[in-house]
């Protein structure tokens, strides 16, 4: 017969167990608007059992070779500005919901950022000085608003890989201004080459790995295509020791959603809800219960929910979907 000591040893590991499980990051990726935001406009990321909204400012740049980042100024969303990531994060604050504060780049037609790529040193230089006046003032606005989070870069594969020494200074630069936690949203196959994780407090990563060549994944096919990656990516936490953040996840709704889960081609329109559910499914099944993850940001969350989405979208977003529900129901269960 177990000793009382016993028994109360156990019952406590397995409150901790289950505390240390509960502690997600439960987050929504909230897109940028032309208006303000009203408490109308955040109940429905409460519903979710959110506990956690990625704010995401934009810079803009022309093209893939151009130095400059031009930001703040009168062309731009509301939402995309500086004075309207604080009226955010302040509105979302009040309904105690945590901030990740995400700066992104945008290149003109869509361009992916991971292939910025200067011709010059001369605009390596420009580009530069451009970003670290860009970074830095969001990272002020983190610090003066009190932001939980905030993430350095999206998807800048090779502006990293040729510049690193120029990221390893920024980064102290950062901490001279923010005293938060920090993250990188890496690709999700360019974070095994980023070199700065030992310097972040998490492993960030836009998670659209490939998971299945079926034009409707099953849940079981889905979990199967996590298997290989999932082992990856914990062993990216073994080397650091840092916990591991999708600061992107999600799935269309359309056809094949988990063959190539990066592409938002206009031309995909064949709506798949059962596609979206599955590989969203085996995606917390296969992290949301694990110590050594953080927790993760969906993409994407509009402002006016009761008209984004809906059964007949093929976009990303989750909001009037099946999955919407889904979500709900693993952020209650992971809930701080």
């Amino acid at each position: 017969m177990k000793s009382k000591h016993t028994l109360v040893l156990l019952l406590l590991i397995t409150i901790l167990s289950c505390q240390s499980q509960s502690q997600k990051i439960n987050g929504v990726s909230f897109v940028a608007s032309r208006d303000t935001i009203h408490d109308s406009h955040i109940k429905p990321i409460v519903n979710l059992n959110a506990n956690y909204a990625a704010i995401m400012p934009f810079g803009f740049i022309r093209n893939i070779n151009h130095p400059e980042i031009k930001y703040n100024s009168d062309r731009q969303w509301y939402g995309e500005t500086k004075s309207g990531a604080k009226h955010y994060i302040q509105a979302l604050q009040k309904q105690n919901i945590h901030i990740m504060l995400k700066p992104q780049i945008w290149i003109s037609h869509g361009a992916f950022t991971g292939n910025i790529l200067m011709e010059t040193e001369n605009n390596w230089r420009i580009l530069e000085d451009s970003y670290t006046k860009f970074i830095l003032e969001y990272a002020k606005l983190a610090e003066d608003a009190h932001v939980d989070l905030f993430c350095i870069g999206t998807e800048l594969e090779q502006f990293i890989k040729h510049r690193p020494e120029y990221w390893q200074n920024l980064i102290l630069k950062i901490k001279d201004v923010y005293s938060g936690k920090l993250t990188y949203a890496a690709n999700w196959d360019e974070f095994k080459y980023t070199p700065f994780w030992s310097n972040l407090d998490y492993i960030g990563i836009d998670a659209y790995f490939p998971l299945s060549k079926n034009q409707t994944p099953t849940f079981e096919d889905a979990l199967a295509g996590w298997s290989s990656h999932k082992k990856f990516i914990h062993d990216y936490y073994n080397t650091y020791n840092k916990p591991i953040l999708f600061t992107e996840y999600g799935y269309r709704s359309v056809d094949y959603a988990g063959k190539e889960p990066w592409k938002s081609d206009r031309n995909m329109t064949q709506v798949n809800l059962e596609a979206q559910l599955n590989c969203s499914q085996a995606l917390f099944e296969s992290f949301w219960h694990e110590e050594w993850f953080a927790g993760g940001f969906v993409w994407k969350w509009f402002i006016n929910h009761d008209t984004s989405g809906g059964e007949q979208d093929s976009r990303f977003t989750p909001q009037n979907k099946p999955v919407e529900n889904l979500i709900k129901t693993y952020y209650g269960k992971y809930a701080e």
